[in-house]
């Protein structure tokens, strides 16, 4: 038998997804702003490319935090 659906603290959790890739791509853009003059001009692209899907990612984050307030609030 499968568990229920607690969906109770899934906002709370995305946030802190959120937070925590928030602050992957600033220490990144701090590492790059920092190193610059020190890493290959691929090392640097790559960094950038992957700050690139983090705020994709932040953008989903904040999409699925609406849909689950929604929800909670939906079941109030």
């Amino acid at each position: 038998m499968s568990k229920p659906d607690d969906r109770s603290n899934n906002a709370q959790r995305i946030q802190n997804a959120k937070s925590n890739t928030v602050g992957n791509i600033q220490e990144t853009e701090d590492y790059l702003d920092e190193h610059a003059d020190e890493i290959s001009g691929e090392e640097t692209s790559q960094l950038e490319r992957k700050n690139a899907r983090r705020r994709q990612a932040v953008q989903g984050f904040e999409e699925e935090i609406a849909d689950e307030t929604e929800f909670a609030q939906d079941e109030s």
